[in-house]
């Protein structure tokens, strides 16, 4: 059974259909990176399966239990992360607060101690205002976050976005140790390099539908295919 199903998944804001029957899976261990052009629905996929966004039709099941239109906390609670676009964190609160807010009641590896091993850099930066860090850093400590709750599945919203090369290849690394501890990954990315690196099936989203998917391998090796869904080569 997949970590994550999506089945018929339609969803939209202020009666405008953004998901019109979207259907993927992704197994425990796995990460799938989700592509597609800007506007084609994929954060918007991303929050609904979350619970941010409510769905009008169409199941979510987490490890077999249906969790569409569950509120975001029970959704969190059943297992699913979420490291949002943009980062998100509080820029008044110290990484040492974010850290001790964001664990969870989920039982597993991710402890404080453990995440600060993976992402040493914030723990030389625990004491320190969230604002006043670097993106990458932000970055970083969106995931710690993410990972102190311990979850089954884990979804990324643009994690490259706006950061330097050396941090992209960071997050690569992150999310290879998310996947050796069986988390399920589900990743929207626009830096096909991190995409490839990171995921090994990929799906492509348009018009609210996945139009396209295969493995990482198939999807590399055609690219008329890779021109004609996202414009690249």
């Amino acid at each position: 059974m997949s970590a994550l199903q999506i089945r018929g998944l339609v969803a939209g804001y202020d009666r405008s259909t953004v998901l019109d029957g979207v259907d993927l899976a992704v197994d425990a261990g796995a990460a799938l990176a989700l592509l597609g052009r800007n506007g084609v629905g994929k954060s918007t996929l991303v929050m609904t399966v979350a619970g941010l966004v409510a769905p009008t039709a169409g199941e979510i099941l987490l490890d077999g239990q249906p969790i569409a239109g569950l509120r975001p906390d029970r959704v969190a609670r059943a297992g699913v992360a979420l490291v949002p676009q943009g980062r998100r964190v509080w820029a008044t609160l110290t990484v040492g607060e974010h850290l001790a807010l964001a664990t969870g009641r989920r039982r597993g590896t991710w402890t404080v101690d453990a995440v600060l091993d993976l992402l040493p850099r914030l723990a030389e930066r625990r004491g320190q205002l969230a604002g006043r860090l670097s993106g990458g850093e932000q970055q970083m400590l969106a995931i710690a976050r993410a990972l102190l709750t311990n979850p089954r599945l884990v979804l990324m919203d643009e994690p490259s976005d706006g950061l330097a090369p050396a941090i992209v290849d960071q997050v690569g690394a992150v999310i290879a140790t998310m996947r050796a501890e069986g988390v399920a990954v589900l990743l929207v990315e626009q830096d096909l390099h991190l995409a490839f690196g990171a995921a090994d099936e990929v799906a492509v989203l348009d018009r609210g539908r996945v139009v396209h998917s295969a493995s990482t391998a198939e999807f590399r090796s055609d690219p008329a295919t890779a021109q004609r869904l996202l414009g690249v080569s």
